[in-house]
């Protein structure tokens, strides 16, 4: 078999962290204290949050109203990744106004920018170029848990990137509550700490710690957190969340976007710049993404602002 590429510290032999935290830290949203430095701080250490009040709960109840069709079609997995009885939500930018605001959050998004921003310097010819470019959204998919539901395997989300420790992180999620959302409904579970151990230190269940959160509540954590679905225990109590991932923009989308929102729908949904560009319709400089070596925010959608690349 050809050999793994890999980076300088996994060569080198180098002995990686493999404790698994105790707790998971909870900060309030309306906390004047909560920056997206001080969640970075947090998510650095521990790889994973807690963030009371991220939503109001009229938010919550819209988008359950908006994705009770979808989540009642929803058909079993083939998969087996996700338990049988796991519905979930597909294309819901596409039918909800209120999973459009969601995507914006501002905590979620400052920190999310703060954390997978690119930042990139090369040569064109003779002169150094130095340019950014902010996460995009890989994933939007609403979860509900039924009753007599198992635990789905843990996890780390940026595994479909084939990262290593030196990418890292190159994902992050925030799973809002729209049910209340306990241990014994099937909470999502996270080992923290998990982001910092390497390729050899296998997770176990007992390890992980059940985020608990009420409607509106949210739990952050990076890519490469170990993480899983609970087991749904209750007889008859469903929960639900939906979960917004983030990636580099250097990175392409898990879910392909362009294609559950093409843009005669996001046209149609008359979306903002700002989620345009979430969607990956802007471009990273210098230029990926380009439409007819343009950028499709100006070509498509007629935006020429300050974030348009005039190629």
């Amino acid at each position: 078999m050809p050999k793994v590429s890999c980076c300088a510290e996994h060569e080198a032999g180098k002995s990686f962290p493999t404790e698994a935290g105790k707790e998971l830290t909870t900060v309030y949203a309306t906390d004047a204290s909560v920056t997206p430095e001080s969640l970075q701080a947090i998510l650095e250490r521990d790889g994973a949050l807690i963030v009371k009040n991220l939503v109001p709960k009229e938010l919550c109840q819209q988008i359950r109203a908006d994705l009770k069709s979808s989540f009642d079609s929803d058909r079993v997995d083939p998969s087996g990744f996700f338990p049988t009885t796991t519905k979930r939500a597909y294309s819901i930018l596409a039918k909800s106004d209120a999973c459009a605001e969601l995507a914006v959050n501002p905590v979620f998004l400052g920190v999310a920018n703060q954390m997978l921003t690119s930042h990139y310097t090369y040569w064109e010819g003779q002169k150094q170029l130095h340019v950014s470019g902010k996460p995009q959204i890989t994933t939007i998919v609403g979860f509900r848990v039924e009753p007599g539901g198992s635990q789905q395997s843990m996890h780390r989300d940026d595994a479909d990137y084939h990262t290593r420790n030196c990418d890292m992180p190159v994902m992050m999620g925030c799973v809002t509550a729209l049910t209340k959302t306990t241990k014994e409904n099937g909470a999502t579970i996270i080992i923290p700490k998990s982001h910092l151990w390497g390729p050899d230190r296998c997770p176990l269940d007992e390890e992980a710690i059940p985020a608990e959160l009420e409607i509106g509540d949210a739990a952050i954590f990076l890519g490469n957190v170990y993480h899983a679905g609970g087991a749904n225990v209750t007889v008859d109590e469903a929960r639900e969340t939906i979960g917004m991932f983030m990636c580099k923009g250097t990175l392409r989308q898990e879910e392909n976007q362009y294609l559950e929102l093409p843009p005669e729908v996001a046209k149609e949904r008359n979306f903002s710049p700002q989620l345009l560009r979430l969607l990956g319709y802007g471009i990273l400089p210098p230029a990926l993404g380009l439409y007819k070596y343009q950028d499709p925010m100006k070509v498509i959608f007629g935006v020429n602002d300050a974030e348009t690349v005039n190629k």
